[in-house]
């Protein structure tokens, strides 16, 4: 049976609160230690948990969650996986649940916690990609959402940006109403309606009318983006002005209008005439979340560029390159692997930019290009077993990273199912948490463990997370399981 998202909470609630409860325990003991820090607790979960010990062997390769994204208010949550399927998750509202008398009280301060603790559901999915296969090249293209964001939507629906490897799609969310014909003038009897003798007597006869008997969230493409690229697409990113995004190939980086999917604007073009000469990719690109002449672009070189459109209109001379020249001791055979960026992405306030590589996460105030306002080291216990990993194709692997609402911690993946919250401006220790209903039962903070002790399965990983934009909440993929975690 295939591990659905749509099946909702299927942990237990006696399960829940004997886990809150032992979680309780544990925050206590590191509460010492974090400061002012927020105290992170479980929160909910979608989809069936991982034993210990337990591989991803059985889990179908099409369920492993493969991109998250929050709207701009937080209140929908999409998350896309490698079969093609996106599922929205909508926050409840404070007056659809349960609260408690605190909460009850008519006060800025309950209403704002009862805001908090208004849990996410199960709203609609749909299949947004398809495996399809290109007989020019012979070259099959994977149904895999690679990449998503929300876009703004008008009256009462929302838009949804998709993109697999080659194809950008443009959904519609939206309610919709299903109507049946009442008021009918003859008697249905066992399912179907009876003969003449079963026209009701005595009222005469009636009109029928159209009446809603039901309402449900579906999905409709909009818009496709399509034979633009002719390399595989890794990301995209939306504009401020809420009229434009980017999409980003290993190659090129396009400028796309949201209401014209015929063309589009080459902005940075790195292929060079010669192929063999080929020496970078780009991984990813991002937009600044203020100005809209501004985003950045990172390659594989380890370098992240950040180009303005109003200087010219190919802007492959960056206005800005922030790199950090590499360590002569530990250069080592694998370092332009390990080395090229897999995410990079600006905070909410554009200010900062935080990448991250295979062995470390930096922070980069954007108007510094020498060095890094901060660099942690995330896999450094790992540098020694480099060609196990590489035989494993592990080294490949690409970690997500991004800031909270206010740029004062960053979030980001690891092995063993753990996750790092990460404090930007060293004000308060560094967290790795485990992604289950008891995140502080392995607490800890980098390094997690030595060389000499690595976990023998390396499928267990989070790879992609996302950060409320307003509160201290944090989505976490684990395989193909969804977290979600409270910070207070």
């Amino acid at each position: 049976v295939r591990c659905s998202l749509a099946g909702g909470i299927r942990a237990p609630r006696v399960a829940i609160a004997r886990s809150r409860s032992r979680e309780r325990a544990a925050a206590e003991e590191m509460a010492a230690t974090r400061g002012g820090a927020p105290e992170w607790r479980f929160f909910q979960v979608f989809g069936e948990e991982q034993p210990d010990g337990a591989g991803v062997e059985d889990i179908q390769e099409a369920d492993l969650l493969s991109a998250l994204d929050f709207d701009e208010t937080g209140n929908y949550l999409a998350t896309g996986d490698r079969g093609g399927r996106i599922v929205v998750f909508e926050r409840a509202t404070p007056d659809e649940q349960q609260l408690t008398p605190d909460d009850q009280r008519p006060c800025p301060a309950a209403a704002l916690r009862a805001k908090e603790k208004a849990q996410y559901r199960f709203l609609t999915e749909f299949q947004s990609h398809e495996p399809e296969f290109d007989f020019l090249k012979s070259l099959e293209i994977e149904e895999k959402i690679n990449s998503m964001r929300w876009c703004k939507g008008t009256m009462g629906c929302k838009m949804l940006l998709s993109t697999n490897d080659k194809t950008i799609k443009l959904w519609k969310v939206y309610g919709k109403k299903i109507k049946t014909v009442s008021n009918m003038n003859i008697e249905p009897r066992n399912g179907c309606a009876g003969g003449p003798a079963a026209v009701m007597r005595g009222r005469g006869l009636r009109l029928p009318l159209m009446a809603t008997c039901e309402r449900v969230v579906t999905a409709t493409p909009k818009r496709t983006f399509a034979n633009a690229h002719a390399y595989h697409i890794n990301s995209v990113a939306l504009c401020s002005d809420g009229e434009s995004f980017l999409s980003c190939d290993d190659l090129r980086l396009n400028l796309w209008n949201l209401r014209d999917a015929k063309c589009c604007f080459n902005i940075v073009d790195v292929k060079p005439a010669n192929m063999e000469a080929l020496s970078k990719v780009l991984t990813s690109a991002d937009f600044h979340p203020i100005d809209c002449h501004t985003f950045l672009y990172s390659s594989s070189r380890g370098c992240v560029r950040l180009g303005d459109m109003r200087a010219a209109a190919l802007c492959d001379a960056s206005a800005k390159s922030f790199e950090e020249p590499e360590d002569p001791a530990t250069k080592s055979f694998f370092s332009e692997i390990t080395s090229s960026i897999a995410s990079a992405r600006f905070s909410r306030d554009g200010r900062n930019i935080v990448t991250r590589d295979y062995l470390s996460v930096r922070i980069w105030d954007v108007r510094v290009e020498t060095r890094p306002l901060k660099t942690i080291a995330m896999h450094e216990h790992l540098r020694p077993k480099l060609c196990d990993l590489y035989e494993k194709d592990c080294i490949f692997d690409k970690f997500e990273c991004c800031f909270n609402h206010n740029a004062t911690h960053v979030l980001t993946g690891s092995y063993q199912n753990r996750f790092h919250l990460l404090s930007a401006d060293g004000s308060t220790p560094d967290l790795a948490l485990e992604a289950s209903q008891t995140p502080y039962r392995r607490a800890s903070a980098p390094p997690l463990y030595s060389a000499a002790d690595l976990p023998p399965d390396f499928s267990r990983r989070v790879l992609h997370t996302a950060f409320h934009p307003q509160h201290n909440v944090a989505a976490i993929a684990a395989t193909s399981t969804l977290y979600i975690m409270n910070g207070t």
